[in-house]
């Protein structure tokens, strides 16, 4: 019985969707629970990342190097996109925001060595040659925090182990006719023979790339009979820019005890520069006055940013006893950033308006992290600890219209000051109940203060949020390699800094003070084109989830499993454009800002399958096959349906792939299929959102030369198709349908990798 539901579980996944696997070997028992802490299991060269897996009592996923090396991806993203339940935002083949379980923004937890990075921070800034593994938790905990409604990821960073490592990896890349260099060194070895390590990654790239400019708006009049008109926009956009990004660890044994520096920095700067043309429908009438919005037919802009970071996280550990361990984590950091855009709009040739704006930020962070731990009898385990997190940001911002400063933003301000700070409290009972039963009971306390400053837009924001967490797993018996995982947790979504800050942005599309710089005041605006405002007044969301996993890990390497979950969402937050009367227009005008909307439930079915053709079909090939298919529902409280889902969230998404290692030749290949339907989203009353379906190929071929030298050739998108996103907003008169979007392109590397 056993033997046929497992079959029938892999019979439903493979037949849907699968990814590239590495070869596997053998997975031996899991060594000993070491239960001083549920999320940190120790990986190092022997355990497999399906170990770890499954030595961990709450749901967890582990990547690690073989893993994060299978395609040569240049961007975090496209490795993420292949698990289950993980999407990315943004066109085919580029990376983009990282989403589990597709939900929007804000919504996954991002973390780097179990840390929060500052504002403005990417994992896309992260070059894979740089991280060691990556972990993935389905459900919060109290270690990592609970602002975790989707999930977490863990991001960490090449570690410093004995063994003796020296890689150069030098890349190119193609995209549309654009080069993109990049090399890459890493370097493990001893500092002295104690056991004292250190590790250095560097990497240095540069990127250009090319996109075309189309995008679309028609307005359908509902209250009179005039002919609908139409606004076309046709152009390009080329970018460059150049990355430099150093992290190092330091690692000391002093005795039992151990001292470890983290030192991480990126610095990268770039320009663009966008050229378009705007065509109205039907034109305007010779020598009357062109209706607002529509008052150019060419626009050329240039912009270009500067950005550096660096961040010191430091790590102290030590032995109060044979059977208590205190554990002090600290960190620093700075970041600076610049960027300048001139845009010059132009009617018959002639330049009609320009606009010259400058902003410069200064981002500084902080963090001490404290934990006690304490390893009873009977595997069972006592852990508490205190967290404090702070950020600031300063910023000047110049904007200029015509040459002028632009009386009607004087109220905003030029300066901001911002400041976060975090203060968290944490304890957790881990214990194990025989050879078959493990249990976790789990509570945190969270408190965030947000204060910002600016010319009569100050913010002060505050908000606590308590965690209850319980998980548990179940073997079946003493040494099955099938369990079941349980989680009962609550989480949250805080506000982001931006979304709190009250300075309203106006839309450049409807600017001020646009005719011969009379500096007019703001006329009216079109919903689409809505000016931006934050919400000093923003509550975090708070979620009620369940989480339930059946998992089979396969005797000789890979695993079968099945997740559903449920969250039940209050106080979701959502932007809302309405038509406001606002300080800076004589007119009112349409204006987004976020609210909290009410109520939402979102559920969802995981299935995953990673084997080895030849451990299910006699005589097969050694084909590494893995696949998953994630399936999602939402509903809004208070949205008509039927597209009432969560922000961003598609029907589910799908991978498919294989590799083999050939016998005749030192060449492995392999390719990956990922699929992610279209999204309709009812965002608001007023306004649906819409973003076309993502079919992604991938493929590579690996030849190994020789012991110390291997050439990688890949590609991404192999097979690229139109990508657009749209909204419908339908308001008291009128309806209008916006379109944007254009081609993708394939992205060809090749890759020389040599161990010195």
């Amino acid at each position: 019985m056993k033997h046929r539901s497992t079959l029938l579980v892999l019979a439903v996944i493979s037949a849907t969707s699968a990814q590239a696997q590495a070869p596997t070997t053998p997975t031996p028992e899991p060594p000993p629970r070491n239960l001083e802490s549920l999320q940190r299991v120790e990986v190092n060269g022997v355990i497999s990342d399906d170990t770890a897996r499954r030595a961990s009592t709450a749901a967890k996923i582990v990547i690690g190097r073989e893993e994060i090396e299978r395609f040569g991806d240049s961007t975090l993203g496209e490795i993420l996109k292949r698990l289950p339940g993980v999407t990315t935002g943004g066109r085919p083949g580029r990376g983009g925001e990282i989403r589990m379980r597709g939900m929007g923004s804000g919504y996954t937890q991002i973390l780097v060595n179990g840390e929060r990075m500052p504002p403005g921070f990417s994992l896309d800034q992260l070059p894979p040659d740089q991280v060691e593994r990556i972990e993935i938790l389905r459900a919060p905990t109290a270690e990592y925090g609970a602002r975790a409604i989707a999930g977490t990821i863990n991001v960490v960073l090449r570690e410093a182990l004995q063994k003796h490592i020296n890689d150069l990896r030098f890349a190119l890349s193609s995209e549309r006719d654009q080069l993109r260099p990049n090399i890459g060194w890493t370097r493990n070895d001893k500092l002295d023979d104690q056991g004292s390590t250190y590790n250095l990654s560097v990497n240095a790239m540069q990127n250009e790339r090319r996109d075309d400019v189309d995008s679309s708006a028609v307005t359908h009049s509902l209250t009179t009979p005039v002919p609908d008109s139409s606004l076309r926009t046709l152009g390009q956009n080329n970018a460059a820019n150049r990355a430099l990004n150093i992290a190092a660890r330091l690692q000391w044994k002093l005795g039992a005890d151990s001292l470890s520096i983290q030192p991480f920095f990126v610095a990268s700067n770039g320009h663009s520069d966008n050229q378009f043309t705007q065509t109205i429908t039907p034109s305007p009438t010779p020598g009357q006055p062109r209706q607002p919005g529509s008052n150019f037919d060419q626009a050329l802009t240039h912009s270009s940013n500067r950005n550096e970071m660096l961040r010191v996280n430091s790590q102290w550990q030590q032995r109060l006893g044979e059977d208590t361990k205190l554990e002090v984590r600290g960190g620093i950091g700075h970041a600076t950033s610049s960027s300048h855009s001139f845009r010059s709009e132009l009617l018959g040739a002639v330049e009609h308006r320009n606009q010259d704006d400058t902003t410069d930020s200064r981002d500084g962070s902080w963090s001490l992290n404290s934990k006690l731990s304490r390893q009873l009898k009977n595997e069972h385990s006592l852990v508490g600890g205190i967290e404090g997190e702070g950020t600031t940001r300063n910023q000047t911002r110049v904007s200029l219209q015509n040459g002028l400063s632009r009386p009607e933003l004087d109220e905003f301000g030029d300066n901001l000051q911002a400041s976060t700070k975090r203060i968290a409290a944490y304890a957790q009972d881990e214990w194990s109940v025989g050879k078959q039963w493990a249990f976790y009971a789990g509570l945190r306390g969270e408190t965030i203060a947000t204060r910002s400053s600016a010319a009569n837009y100050a913010v002060s924001n505050r908000s606590t949020v308590w965690t209850p967490l319980l998980h548990g797993v179940w073997k079946f018996d003493e040494k099955s390699r099938d369990q079941i995982r349980a989680s009962l947790t609550r989480s949250y979504r805080s506000p982001n800094l931006n979304d709190l800050i009250a300075r309203p942005s106006i839309n450049p599309q409807y600017p001020c003070g646009v005719r011969n710089s009379s500096n007019q005041p703001c006329g009216p605006n079109e919903a689409n084109y809505p000016d931006r405002i934050g919400n000093p007044a923003l509550k975090p969301e708070l979620a009620s989830g369940v989480d339930i996993a059946y998992e089979n890990f396969l005797s000789k390497g890979g695993v079968l499993s099945a997740n559903v979950f449920y969250r039940r969402i209050s106080d979701l937050m959502r932007n809302v454009t309405g038509l406001e009367t606002v300080s800076w227009s004589n007119v009112p005008r349409w204006v987004s800002r976020p609210r909290n909307i009410g109520n939402a439930t979102t559920m969802g079915l995981e299935l995953e399958a990673k084997f080895r053709l030849d451990q299910f079909i006699a005589d097969a090939w050694a084909v590494n096959v893995r696949g998953n298919l994630s399936l999602f529902h939402a509903r809004v409280d208070g949205i008509p349906g039927p597209n009432n889902t969560l922000d961003q969230q598609p029907k589910g998404t799908a991978n498919l792939g294989a590799d083999y290692r050939l016998r005749s030749l030192p060449l492995s290949l392999g390719a990956s299929l990922n699929y992610t339907p279209a999204v309709t989203v009812q965002q608001t009353l007023l306004q649906q959102n819409t973003t076309s379906h993502k079919l992604v190929s991938d493929a590579f071929a690996l030849w190994v030369v020789n012991p110390t030298t291997q050439l990688r050739i890949s590609a991404t998108n192999l097979s690229p198709l139109d990508y657009a996103t749209g909204s419908v907003i339908t308001t008291p008169d009128k309806v209008i349908t916006s379109e944007s979007g254009g081609r993708t392109f394939t992205l060809w590397q090749v890759r020389l990798e040599l161990k010195v």
